[in-house]
C-alpha cells in the first residue's frame, strides 16, 4: 500500500469523543481515495493527520512503507512530501500563475528546469501559456486548476484535497471532478480527497470511505457502497432508499424475503432466518428497485414527486402503510394522490436488524 492507516485515532482535548476513532484503510499507488460523510464526521481531521497538521493520538500512518506517525514517530509536515489543495485555492494574489506554481520549486529546481516544470504542469491541467496571468483574471475553475498544478509541481508522493470544489457552482463541480480525475491519472498521482458531495465522490474516486462520528463505516468502490452497504448508516447515506419490514423464511436451499411488495428471493446473498429473531428484519429498497407497472397487483399512492428531468422521484405509500421511493420515467406524469401499480425488482437483497445496526452478514473490506 502507498498510504496505510492502522487504527488511527485523533482526540481533541476537552472533547469526550474522538474526532477520528480507530480508522484503518489502505490506498494503492496511483489510486484516488475519497472520504465522504456529514459535517463533523472527522474526514477533514483525518486528512490533516495524514498531512502532519494534527497529531495522532493512537494508531499509525505509513507512507510508502515508512511510518510517519505513531509508535513514537512523528515526521513533520514539510518532510512528508505531501501536496495539499484547499477549499479557497490559497493562491498568492500578488504573484502571477507561473510564480504561484514555481513557489514550491525554488529549493528543488533552478532556472530553466523550474520554468520547464511550470510549463509541464500547466499543460497537464489544460492552462498552457497562462504563466503571466494573475489569479484574479481567472475563473474559479481555472484558479482551482492552478492550485492543483502548484500542488503537483514538486511531484509529491501523496496529494491531499480538502473539498476543493466547494466554492464553485453546482454545474461546474461535477464536470471539474471528472477533469481533475483525468489530471491526477495522467500525473500518476496518489490522492486522498475529502468531500460531502456524493456525485463528486463517485466522479473522482477509485475507492470511497463513508465516515460517521469519527468512524469509517466502509471503504469500497462506489458500486459496492450502493449495492452492498456494510452498515445501516452507509445504506441510508448513499443514494435514495428506505428500510421496510421483512420476514425471512427458508424453502429448501433458498431464502425468501417476505415484504409488503411481495416475496423477494436471493438465496445466494441473504442470511439465514436464524440471523434475526423470528426471521424478522428490515430490507433496503432503493428507488431503482421499485418499478412502475400499471398491471402489478400492488398499488401505491403518490405522496410526493420530484422532477429530475429524465425521471421523477416518487414517494409512494402502500395500502399497508409502508413508504417506498421509485424512479419513474418523466413521461409517466401522475398526479399527487393518484394510485399506481408497482412491483419490486431487487438484484441485491440487503437486510438489517429491525432496530438498526450492522448488515447481516457484515461486508466491510479492509483494503480496496
Amino acid at each position: 500500500m502507498h498510504i496505510e492507516l492502522r487504527q488511527l485515532s485523533v482526540h481533541y482535548p476537552g472533547r469526550p469523543r474522538a474526532a477520528v476513532d480507530d480508522v484503518s484503510l489502505g490506498l494503492r499507488a496511483g489510486d484516488i481515495g475519497v472520504l465522504i460523510g456529514p459535517s463533523g464526521c472527522g474526514k477533514t481531521t483525518l486528512l490533516r493527520a495524514v498531512a502532519g497538521l494534527e497529531p495522532a493520538s493512537g494508531g499509525e500512518i505509513l507512507l510508502s512503507g515508512q511510518r510517519v506517525a505513531g509508535a513514537g514517530s512523528n515526521v513533520p509536515p514539510e518532510r512528508r512530501q505531501i501536496g495539499m489543495v484547499f477549499q479557497d485555492y490559497a493562491l498568492f494574489p500578488h504573484l502571477d500563475v507561473g510564480k504561484n506554481i514555481a513557489f514550491g520549486l525554488e529549493r528543488k529546481l533552478r532556472g530553466a528546469e523550474r520554468q520547464a516544470r511550470v510549463a509541464e504542469v500547466l499543460a497537464l491541467v489544460g492552462l498552457e501559456g497562462s504563466e503571466r496571468r494573475m489569479p484574479h483574471e481567472l475563473s474559479g475553475g481555472q484558479q482551482q486548476r492552478v492550485a492543483l498544478a502548484r500542488a503537483l509541481a514538486p511531484r509529491p508522493q501523496l496529494l491531499l484535497l480538502d473539498e476543493p470544489f466547494s466554492n464553485l457552482d453546482v454545474d461546474l463541480r461535477e464536470r471539474l471532478a471528472h477533469e481533475v480525475r483525468g489530471i491526477l491519472k495522467a500525473a500518476q498521482a496518489t490522492a486522498l480527497f475529502v468531500t460531502h458531495d456524493q456525485l463528486e465522490a463517485f466522479a473522482i474516486g477509485d475507492v470511497i470511505g463513508v465516515m460517521h462520528e469519527g468512524k469509517l463505516h466502509q471503504w469500497d468502490d462506489a458500486y459496492t457502497l450502493y449495492h452492498r452497504p456494510a452498515t445501516r448508516f452507509v445504506a441510508d447515506f448513499i443514494g435514495h432508499g428506505v428500510f421496510t419490514p421483512a420476514t425471512l423464511t427458508q424453502v429448501g436451499s433458498q431464502v425468501v424475503v417476505h415484504t409488503a411488495l411481495g416475496a423477494l428471493t436471493d438465496g445466494a446473498e441473504c442470511p439465514l432466518p436464524s440471523a434475526f429473531g423470528l426471521g424478522q428484519c428490515e430490507v433496503l429498497l432503493r428507488a431503482d428497485d421499485i418499478i412502475h407497472d400499471d398491471d402489478a397487483p400492488v398499488k401505491a399512492e403518490i405522496l410526493r414527486k420530484s422532477f429530475r428531468g429524465s425521471e421523477f422521484l416518487y414517494t409512494l405509500r402502500l395500502a399497508t402503510g409502508e413508504t417506498v421511493l421509485a424512479h419513474v420515467p418523466s413521461h409517466h406524469d401522475h398526479k399527487v394522490g393518484e394510485w399506481i401499480g408497482i412491483r419490486a425488482e431487487v438484484d441485491h437483497v440487503v437486510t438489517f436488524l429491525r432496530e438498526g445496526g450492522l448488515a447481516a452478514p457484515p461486508m466491510v473490506p479492509f483494503l480496496a
